[in-house]
C-alpha cells in the first residue's frame, strides 16, 4: 500500500491529478541520479559500449546473482571509513545539492538569487537505493515549475538544458567537510558518475535498471515506487537494530546510586546481537562494525551510528520530497478513509441496516507496537535442540524403534 501511495505521488507530480494541474506535463522534468563516491575497487559486472560483460578486475565475468558482487578486490585498503561516513551524511549532501542547484541555475541563467526564487520554483522528489557495495544513492526527479508552483507555468528560460547544466554544477560544488581527532578530516562529496535525463510524458519506452529505451512518466513512478518500500537487505546486511534496547548501545545501566551498572541484557557489549554471528557477508559485517565503532568516538555521538549500525551507517530517510511537488502520503490515506466509509455506509443501507451519521461513525487507527526480533543467539540454540530432538524422534517412529 505504501508502494502504491508513493507511486501515485510520484505520477501526480509527472502527469497531474490528485489536486496537481495536468500542465506539469509540459514542465521541464528530468530523471537525476546521484552516486556515491569510490571508496576501493570492488567486483563488478562492467559492459562495453556493445552490451558485451567485461571480466572484472580480478579477471572473472561475475554472474549476476554472484555474492562477490560489490565486495572489495582488496578489503584491507577498502576505506571502510570512509564509506559509513557517506552513508551517515548522504541525507545532510541531499540538502546541500538542492541549494547549490538553485544557486548554479542563477549563475548560468545570469541572474541574482532573489530574481531566481521570485519566477521560478523548483520541485523535486527522491528516494534512496542501496548498491550492492553497501553504499546510497538517489533516483530523483527535479520539475520546473511557476513562482506558485505546479498551477503556473516556468518562464520561457527555465529550460531542460539549464536544468542539466545545474545539475552538473551542483554535483561538482556540493562538499561537506567532516573533521575528528581520531580520522582526520575528510571530505563528503558526490561520486563522479551521475544521470541526467528527460522525462517525456507520453511514450512506451522501458526503464529497467540497466538501460532506458525512454523516460516517461508511467515508468519513472513505477521505478521511483519501487525502491520506497525497499531496505538495506538488498546490501546484504539484516532488517533490524543490533543497539541494545535497555543500555540503548552504551553496554551499562544507571544504577540507583547514579553509577554505571553493567547491562546484563548484553553482557556489556551494547549489541542486541553478536556483529561476529551474523549471517552476512564479512564485507557487510566490516560496514556495520566500522559504523558501531565510529558510533563511540565523541565527535559522531549526533549521528547515533550505533542505532544505524544496521542500515550501514544510513540515517536518513528513504523517500522524500519538496513541499510543492504534489500531493502528499497523508492526503491519500484521508481520501482512501473516506471512500472506505462511503463503502461501508453504503453496506449498510443495502443490507436495510440504519445508516449512521458522520457524527456517530467511529473509525479506529491500526495501531502497531514493537514485540519481539526474533531469537538472541542463545535461545536460537535452544531452538534448534528442541527442533533435532522433535525431529530425531519422528524418525525413530517411522523406522518403528519407538512405540507411536
Amino acid at each position: 500500500m505504501y508502494a502504491a501511495d508513493t507511486y501515485h505521488l510520484i505520477k501526480a507530480g509527472l502527469s497531474g491529478g490528485k489536486k496537481v494541474a495536468e500542465t506539469v506535463r509540459d514542465h521541464p522534468r528530468a530523471f537525476v541520479t546521484l552516486t556515491a563516491p569510490s571508496f576501493g575497487p570492488v567486483h563488478n559486472r562492467m559492459t562495453d559500449s556493445a552490451g558485451k560483460h567485461r571480466p572484472c578486475g580480478c579477471g572473472i565475468r561475475h554472474a549476476e546473482d554472484d555474492p562477490a558482487l560489490g565486495t572489495p578486490l582488496a578489503p584491507a585498503t577498502y576505506d571502510y571509513t570512509g564509506a559509513v561516513l557517506w552513508n551517515a551524511h548522504a541525507g545532510a549532501l541531499w540538502a546541500r545539492f538542492t541549494t547549490y542547484m538553485r544557486r548554479a541555475l542563477a549563475e548560468h541563467l545570469g541572474m541574482t538569487q532573489k530574481a531566481l526564487n521570485a519566477a521560478l520554483r523548483v520541485s523535486f522528489a527522491k528516494v534512496a537505493e542501496y548498491q550492492k557495495r553497501g553504499l546510497v544513492h538517489f533516483h530523483a526527479v527535479i520539475r520546473f515549475d511557476g513562482p506558485d508552483g505546479h498551477t503556473t507555468p516556468p518562464p520561457c528560460w527555465a529550460t531542460f538544458d539549464a536544468l542539466q547544466v545545474a545539475v552538473g554544477l551542483a554535483v561538482e560544488r556540493a562538499r561537506l567537510t567532516v573533521k575528528s581527532d581520531a580520522i582526520g578530516e575528510r571530505v563528503i562529496a558526490w561520486g563522479g558518475r551521475f544521470k541526467v535525463d528527460p522525462i517525456s510524458a507520453l511514450g512506451h519506452g522501458e526503464l529497467t535498471d540497466a538501460r532506458v529505451a525512454e523516460y516517461t512518466d508511467a515508468k519513472v513512478a513505477g521505478y521511483v515506487a519501487k525502491y520506497a518500500t525497499k531496505n538495506a537487505e538488498g546490501a546484504g546486511t539484516v532488517d533490524r537494530t543490533l543497539m541494545c534496547r535497555s543500555c540503548k548501545g552504551r553496554g551499562y545501566v544507571p544504577g540507583p546510586d547514579l553509577f554505571h551498572d553493567h547491562c546484563t541484557d548484553c553482557d556489556g557489549t551494547g549489541q542486541a546481537e553478536s556483529i561476529k554471528a551474523l549471517p552476512i557477508q564479512q564485507h557487510v559485517r566490516q560496514m556495520i562494525r566500522t559504523a558501531w565503532d565510529l558510533g563511540h568516538l565523541p565527535e559522531f555521538a549526533d549521528l547515533k551510528l550505533w542505532k544505524w549500525a544496521h542500515m550501514l551507517g544510513f540515517r536518513g530517510h528513504f523517500s522524500s520530497k519538496s513541499r510543492a511537488y504534489s500531493t502528499t502520503l497523508g492526503a491519500l490515506r484521508d481520501v482512501r478513509r473516506a471512500w472506505r466509509l462511503a463503502q461501508a455506509e453504503a453496506a449498510r443501507a443495502r443490507a436495510g441496516l440504519p445508516v449512521d451519521g458522520e457524527d456517530t461513525t467511529l473509525v479506529t487507527a491500526s495501531s502497531w507496537t514493537y514485540l519481539s526480533s526474533g531469537y538472541r543467539p542463545g535461545e536460537e540454540l535452544l531452538a534448534a535442540q528442541v527442533r533435532h530432538d522433535i525431529a530425531h524422534t519422528r524418525r525413530l517412529r517411522q523406522e518403528g524403534l519407538v512405540p507411536a
